[in-house]
């Protein structure tokens, strides 16, 4: 009986002090969720990159938007009208001269 009762113990002993415990495992779960959470957010992102790339590799709008959008382009026969903010204290007739 006293052999099971040492053996008992040292198990229990493993069980919350020893390497792998109750702790540290709950830690560890804890830590995977976070990590699939961010998974899970990445993933999501890659899909979006991805269906751009497809968009810009297939249509003309969103390539031309992307030009118009980030690099000031115009087409070609258009006006372009670029509009300055008035200098505060000056009139318009003013700024001109």
């Amino acid at each position: 009986m006293l052999l099971l009762l040492i053996c008992l113990g040292g198990l229990q002993y493993r069980l919350w002090f020893g390497e792998a415990n109750l702790r540290e495992v709950q830690t560890l779960k804890q830590e995977i969720e976070l990590q699939r959470t961010e998974n899970d957010l990445l993933i999501s992102r890659n899909h979006q990159l991805d269906a751009e790339v497809k968009d810009l590799k297939q249509g003309l709008a969103a390539l031309e938007e992307r030009a118009r959008n980030q690099l000031g382009m115009v087409k070609e026969g258009e006006t372009f009208f670029q509009l300055v903010p008035a200098l505060p204290g000056k009139t318009p007739a003013e700024q001109g001269q």
